[in-house]
């Protein structure tokens, strides 16, 4: 037995471990020349998800903030040319200022070219407004939050709906006095707790009180102000996906924010041609003429180039941290309560 031991240890030590083969690299998938093997008719699945949507329609959900006298509820009807707003369906002069924030939410359908919106306004009477404003952004907050619990309780059921209600807050307006000076510490509180939250857009309410160079002044002093306390602002840096995204958010953030405003929903006759506008002893300010104010630039922004990017922020980024923090909080589910225990009863 000896001898043979020996022989085979010699053979081993002359074998030479074989290299580590390298994993295999997947190929990178080649382009196919369609004209060579015909027409598949990829490029269709826009049209079909076109149609998809048109039928269902989709909902929207804008939230505005601010001081009473900034004319929020003329600002929204303005960018929706509708009468949305809580004034516009039986708001009352003799109403007085509630002594504490309150939250009114009205929903409309709006339809145009065959697509159907359901916009929901949230209008915020009584912030601001008390001599006293200590966390008055508090019930806001919870309004929010609320939307986002009552999202999760419909994702996690067992027997879910085929489309879950979108209650949440895709856009939030802050409404700015047009101080000419600094903001406000109400202001800077508001949307330090708000902007991890929600998308919050600053805007410069009733800008013709203003003159242009004070305007431009103003705009500058409040991006620096917000730059200096770390408000992040919708469209925030660190969601641009690619570089052109990042460009043109950049000129966005740079120039735009935030956006001096004027709202009307009165038309006049300018040139021969009717227009939205507010009639001074000097003449028409025209909303939608860009040397009057930036109206049309915060309604393209909102509504025809980044609608539907607000909404997937909303429900990737915010309502995600939302809904990571309570399954965590909970140990995978939220809370039973007694309703959710009948829901989970029923549903078996």
């Amino acid at each position: 037995a000896g001898p043979v031991d020996s022989k085979n240890e010699a053979a081993m030590s002359e074998l030479v471990p074989e290299p580590r083969q390298k994993p295999v690299v997947p190929m990178k998938p080649m382009g196919i020349n369609a004209n060579l093997l015909g027409y598949i008719g990829i490029d269709t699945i826009i049209e079909q998800m076109r149609k998809k949507t048109m039928k269902t329609g989709f909902d929207f959900n804008i939230m505005v903030v601010g001081q009473s006298g900034l004319g929020k509820s003329t600002l929204v009807n303005t960018l929706f040319k509708s009468q949305v707003s809580r004034k516009s369906s039986g708001w009352n002069r003799e109403e007085k200022i509630p002594k504490t924030v309150e939250i009114k939410a009205i929903g409309h359908v709006i339809e145009e070219g065959g697509v159907k919106m359901k916009l929901t306004v949230i209008d915020t009477p009584g912030f601001g407004d008390q001599i006293n404003n200590e966390n008055c952004w508090e019930p806001i907050e919870k309004y929010i939050n609320e939307q986002y619990e009552k999202f999760l309780k419909e994702e996690v059921n067992i027997a879910r709906k085929k489309r879950i209600p979108d209650t949440r807050v895709h856009c939030c307006l802050y409404f700015i006095s047009p101080t000419g000076h600094s903001l406000r510490p109400l202001d800077l509180e508001f949307m330090k707790h708000l902007s991890k939250v929600v998308n919050i857009i600053p805007v410069i309410a009733k800008a013709d009180t203003m003159t242009l160079e004070e305007k431009t002044e103003f705009k500058q002093r409040v991006r620096k102000e917000l730059e200096v306390n770390g408000i992040e602002f919708y469209p925030q840096k660190e969601f641009d996906e690619d570089l052109e995204d990042k460009t043109e958010n950049d000129k966005i953030r740079q120039e735009s924010m935030p956006f001096a405003v004027v709202g009307s929903d009165k038309e006049y006759q300018v040139n021969g041609k009717r227009v939205l506008g507010r009639k001074t002893p000097w003449g028409i300010i025209e909303v939608e003429n860009l040397t009057h104010c930036e109206f049309a630039l915060l309604r393209d922004f909102v509504i025809r180039t980044h609608l539907q990017d607000l909404k997937e922020v909303t429900h990737n980024i915010h309502y995600e941290t939302y809904r990571a923090k309570r399954l965590n909080d909970n140990g995978g589910l939220p809370p039973m309560t007694v309703e959710t225990e009948e829901n989970h009863e029923s549903n078996l």
